[in-house]
């Protein structure tokens, strides 16, 4: 059983203001919301994005024959303090895929070598940068030019950065470093890649209806994620905390929806719910989730709420994103009401039975 809702107002899609676009920094807007939802929802990403979202980060330096973060270095300007605060504003880019975790600390180790002609080309002073550190690494480098210290002397030392993957801020005091071995500088890392986020709510139209919401965000982020990325990575947080709720869910609720493509062509309508799974492009994986769910059809798939989808076994978010972005493609959705035609998740598949025989009858 279904509790029926009245409709929502939501955004079709959210649109990027190109004329305030800058480095690093998008302005994302979404309209129109029903009243109070601008506050709702942008409340929570701007929280999330500037919380929740992880990069790498610095989390320990190690310089060879250097005993602790105070001592002064010979041949270098700076002393350690200074060199550790210079780290601190290392900006490494490397995101963690399924198929290539990078939560696991790792260990770059670096043999600067700095040779007389080098000290001498450079006007006596050597400027050691972050891509000096860390150019052969696997990270990508948002700011090589970053200065670490400067050499007046030859000198050839191992430098060991140890780097992380993390949330938010974490002071040296706070990090759990089980294999810390002797002389190593353990360091703050400031792992959040987003450097702000200001949302703001105006009102906008629907019909004669001028109190909706227009949702402004505006995102900025320091280059170690893109603020498409970061808009992107908090929905899916949120969504992810949301679904712990749906544990105490009675019944369904469906909502009335625009049903402007059931309209146009009842007969195109059919001949792409009456398709098979096999015949549209999804992944294998997809593909065996949906055979393992007995769902045979993309009419079987499309009254299937979202919610559900998410309880089949191996179906995973990424599956989900798939198969929404496919039947976009289509025109269609999950979840769609499909009841004007007769069709509902008891008869599913007779109907699309009944059909695909009518239609070779028609044919013949």
């Amino acid at each position: 059983m279904a509790v029926k809702y009245g409709k929502f107002e939501l955004p079709s899609k959210i649109k990027v203001d190109e004329l305030s676009r800058k480095p690093n920094q998008v302005r994302f807007i979404a309209e129109p919301f029903e009243r109070g939802f601008g506050h709702t929802i942008g409340n929570a990403l701007r929280r999330i994005m500037l919380s929740s979202l992880e990069a790498p980060a610095i989390v320990s330096l190690r310089i060879e024959g250097v005993p602790h973060e105070y001592a002064a270095v010979e041949g270098i300007v700076e002393d350690m303090t200074h060199i550790v605060l210079n780290l601190k504003g290392a900006l490494l880019r490397k995101l963690s895929t399924e198929d290539q975790v990078t939560h696991e600390r790792r260990v770059v180790t670096k043999m600067l070598d700095i040779s007389p002609q080098q000290i001498e080309k450079s006007g006596g002073q050597y400027f050691v940068t972050l891509k000096d550190l860390l150019g052969e690494s696997d990270y990508d480098l948002v700011n090589p030019d970053l200065l670490i210290f400067t050499v007046t002397k030859p000198l050839t030392k191992r430098v060991d950065l140890k780097i992380g993957v993390g949330r938010g801020f974490v002071p040296s005091e706070r990090h759990l470093v089980l294999d810390k071995i002797v002389d190593e500088i353990i360091i703050d890392s400031a792992y959040s890649p987003v450097k702000l986020v200001n949302y703001f709510v105006e009102n906008t139209r629907v019909g004669q209806d001028t109190d909706y919401d227009r949702l402004i965000l505006d995102v900025t982020t320091d280059g170690r994620i893109t603020p498409e990325e970061a808009l992107s990575f908090a929905t899916q947080i949120g969504i992810l905390h949301f679904q712990v709720f749906d544990q105490v869910k009675m019944l369904n609720v469906t909502f009335e929806r625009d049903q402007v493509e059931l309209n146009t062509d009842r007969d195109a309508l059919m001949a792409k719910l009456a398709l098979k799974i096999s015949e549209i492009e999804l992944s294998v994986r997809s593909t065996n989730c949906l055979v393992g769910a007995d769902i045979d059809t993309i009419a079987e798939l499309v009254i299937m709420p979202e919610s559900e989808m998410l309880k089949f076994r191996n179906f995973g978010k990424k599956s989900l994103n798939e198969i929404k972005a496919k039947l976009e493609e289509m025109g269609l959705y999950l979840g769609m009401d499909l009841a004007k035609f007769g069709i509902t998740r008891e008869n599913v598949k007779h109907f699309v039975v009944d059909y695909q025989t009518e239609k070779a009858g028609k044919e013949a």
